[in-house]
């Protein structure tokens, strides 16, 4: 078979496996190929033709018979078969929890928030890292679950158990966990949900990805095997240990993470949110960088010696890292291409880049089907494939520079316009400054990898020398960060222009696939990119400047909501803290919001708004009003107000009674001692309340304070009493904690959502109030 209608057939299995997307995806691959095999078919004696004149004008030149290598007519059928295949093969490999997994004992009372204390002992499969929230994670692959009842211990009889755990304990109690250790956690079981508002991290689907159905938040952790035994994770830490002697935190680990890879490091999380938001993630990321550097240390080393030797040291080299950096996508496809470089290296021929990329795709996505939606398998081969196919003619175009500088503007531009499209459907999110930057610091992460390799290898075997080698990196690993918080504060840094669709993403791709392939789309490149900014930015400005909906997200106690009036947005309130990181701004980037108009916190339905630093350090409030009960309790309050002076916003207190007007209606305090909350928005009356019994709303009502709203926000204990008083049409309440009888009887009346359960509640002129979670299911069951 042809090299080329091997490339087709290899092709049609990552298509088949992409096409498991779309409803009967094999069906339709498995079409293309018939289609395919039809026309080539009826076209195959014109090529028959074409090639037999080919083989008499080759033949007249050298003297040789070559065919001119054409895909046969039933190659196409047999791609479209391996289409079709991959679509069953990938089902049958998706994870799914065994009948012993540990996910299964988890009780249904304890999704109903009622916690399920167990003792789980099994082995640590991870070293320890450090979450947000500032405890440890690690994951353990369970063995055995003992259940504790009313405090009376574990019971008599444990049940053997499988399948791998997400631990969080106290970070003291993670402290000196190493893999391989076996333990036993006490803790709270449960399962994962899914994410419950629109741009959110979906953590069940985070979970599934990783063979992990089911979570353990511990409390007491138990030691029970005490032996450390041998394992690639004691080299690992001992090259972490080395860098961080001299450079200390965050030099040191950033030094480690750009030798080993961010996954096999616990870098801090402000060094790593820098680093993705100036578009520096890929310096985190072990992968081609990495290899293409050892490999080249090493044949540079041995070049003396002959072409076995040079390939054994370069294996070992490649295995090496492999085993320290981790069983990653990223990093397989890295050794994979690295080793097929040392093939074509020890047989003396030419190995092609692009079908090593193609084979070390297929073979990983044979291994696990299930990689091709993981976003750093996807990532790593578009900036590889845009380095490939991309930086030449970039590198040709940029002739009338030196060649040093021409390559490093054409190696990040390349990879850049290859990844671009899928950062933009996931992360909605454009680093501005992404290329230049990369330009500027490329010397800085390649001294800095270089010297951490060199130092990293040398503290294996002299620790202390090893450490002092490090400590000469210190200086353009802080000027590396610095840099990167240069640009990172810089205006306009990062834009959101909204997350796109699909279909988007596809067309900007066929886009750069024709500018590639075809001469037409070559000599007209600067047309295709002024499309794709058309078809990015159009669709955004046409639904920013059209849109009127609102979104009450889902959280767990004080009501959010965003007011979104044709490119005019209002935030009212911010709950707790990490809500405005996990929850408001992760739905903000994706609708394409860069400033917030109108923000209106209030403090009657929770202590303290925590999260307001959270959104005003990452987007501009132009107006921010604040309830003047508020700020003697609020010590963040002067912080928000020198950073809304930066932004040169308005920071207004909000008295009793005063009313606030928005675009899209008005916002009034209705009690000074009551927390309830009245608006009006496109022509609806909202009422939130908070702790307020029914008799006081009901006596509100008598005197002309309050009237009947359309929509109403409560505590779930009032539900029912504030329900039967003020006759909404719409009542949402974060949790159920009424009866199936209650609920049904309220239902006739006033339609019911419960955020905890239906996720975050939207409305719009067109579809009237929607669930999140219900729409989501939707869609994915169409599909």
């Amino acid at each position: 078979m042809m090299p080329s209608s091997s490339a087709i057939i290899c092709l049609a299995y990552i298509l088949g496996l992409l096409f498991t997307a779309v409803p009967w995806g094999g069906v339709w691959v498995l079409g293309l190929g018939i289609l395919g095999a039809v026309f080539f078919r009826r076209i195959s004696i014109g090529w028959r033709v074409s090639n037999k004149r080919e083989k008499s004008i080759t033949k007249a030149r050298t003297g040789n018979n070559l065919p001119l290598a054409t895909p046969h007519p039933n190659v196409w059928l047999i791609a479209g078969l391996v289409g079709l295949l991959a679509t069953f093969y990938f089902n049958l490999r998706i994870p799914q929890p065994g009948a012993k997994d540990i996910s299964n004992f988890v009780s249904s009372e304890n999704n109903n928030n009622q916690e399920q204390l167990v003792i789980v002992r099994g082995k640590v499969a991870s070293n320890p890292r450090l979450t947000r929230s500032q405890r440890g994670q690690f994951w353990l692959e369970a063995m055995q679950l003992d259940e504790v009842k009313n405090d009376q211990g574990p019971s008599d009889v444990p049940q053997g158990v499988t399948g791998k755990l997400y631990v969080t304990v106290p970070i003291l109690q993670a402290t000196g966990l190493y893999p391989e250790q076996e333990i036993a956690v006490t803790g709270m079981l449960y399962k994962p949900k899914a994410a419950s508002n629109p741009g959110a991290f979906d953590f069940q689907k985070y979970l599934k990805q990783e063979g992990t159905f089911a979570g353990l938040v511990g409390k007491q952790i138990n030691v029970i095997d005490e032996e450390r035994k041998w394992g690639w994770w004691q080299v690992r830490e001992q090259i972490v240990q080395s860098h961080v002697r001299f450079l200390g935190v965050p030099e040191g680990t950033l030094v480690s993470a750009m030798v080993l890879g961010g996954k096999a490091v616990d870098l801090p999380y402000d060094i790593r949110d820098l680093f993705v938001k100036v578009g520096l993630a890929h310096a985190l990321a072990a992968s081609g960088f990495q290899t293409s550097l050892i490999l080249g240390v090493i044949l540079q080393l041995t070049r003396k010696t002959n072409k076995g030797v040079q390939f054994f040291c370069g294996s070992l080299g490649l295995i090496a890292f492999l085993c320290l950096a981790g069983f990653q996508a990223s990093i397989l496809r890295s050794v994979i291409m690295g080793f097929a470089a040392l093939i074509g290296l020890a047989l003396e021929r030419k190995v092609q880049q692009l079908g090593s990329l193609l084979l070390a795709a297929n073979l990983l996505l044979l291994f696990n089907p299930v990689w091709i939606w993981d976003l750093g398998f996807q990532l790593s081969f578009l900036a590889t494939l845009g380095l490939i196919v991309t930086a030449t003619p970039i590198t040709k175009r940029l002739d009338w520079l030196p060649p040093i500088f021409a390559s490093l503007i054409a190696v990040p531009l390349a990879a850049t316009v290859w990844t671009l499209p899928l950062l933009l459907h996931i992360f909605s999110v454009v680093a501005v400054y992404s290329v230049p930057l990369n330009i500027i610091t490329t010397p800085f992460i390649s001294v800095i990898s270089i010297g951490g390799m060199f130092s990293g290898l040398v503290s294996l075997i002299v620790p202390d020398l090893g450490s002092y080698l490090s400590s000469f990196l210190y200086y353009p690993t802080h000027l590396l960060i610095q840099i990167a918080e240069f640009f990172a504060n810089l205006p306009g840094s990062s834009v959101a222009v909204g997350s796109i669709s699909i279909w988007q993403m596809l067309i900007i791709y066929g886009l750069i696939i024709a500018t590639c392939l075809v001469r037409w789309w070559q000599k007209r490149w600067w047309f295709a990119i002024f499309l794709t900014i058309i078809l990015v930015v159009v669709p955004v400005w046409y639904s920013t400047n059209n849109l009127l909906r609102i979104t009450l997200l889902a959280t767990d106690n004080e009501p959010i909501l965003v007011i979104q009036d044709r490119g005019k947005v209002t935030l009212i309130n911010s709950g707790s803290e990490g809500t405005g990181r996990f929850t408001i701004l992760p739905f903000l980037k994706q609708q394409g919001v860069n400033q917030i108009d109108l923000a209106i916190s209030s403090d009657f339905f929770a202590n303290e708004n925590d999260a307001w630093l959270e959104v005003v350090n990452d987007l501009p409030i132009k107006s921010f009003y604040a309830y003047s009960a508020q700020l003697e309790k609020n010590l963040e309050i002067q912080a928000i107000q020198n950073k809304i002076g930066e932004y040169k916003g308005i920071y207004q207190p909000l008295g009793l009674g005063q009313v606030v007007n928005m675009s899209a209606g008005i916002v009034q305090f209705v009690n000074d001692a009551l927390p309830i909350f009245k608006l009006q928005i496109f022509g609806q009356n909202w009422l939130l309340i908070g702790n307020v019994k029914s008799q006081q709303v009901e006596q509100l009502m008598k005197n002309g304070s309050l009237s009947s709203p359309q929509v109403l926000w409560c505590l779930p204990e009032s539900l029912q009493d504030l329900v039967k008083v003020l006759k909404p049409s719409v009542a949402i309440a974060t949790t159920n904690n009424l009866d199936n009888k209650t609920i049904s009887a309220m239902s006739q009346e006033t339609k019911l959502f419960f955020t905890g359960k239906d996720g975050a509640i939207q409305w719009t002129p067109n579809d009237g109030f929607q669930a999140f979670i219900q729409v989501t299911e939707n869609k994915s069951s169409n599909l």
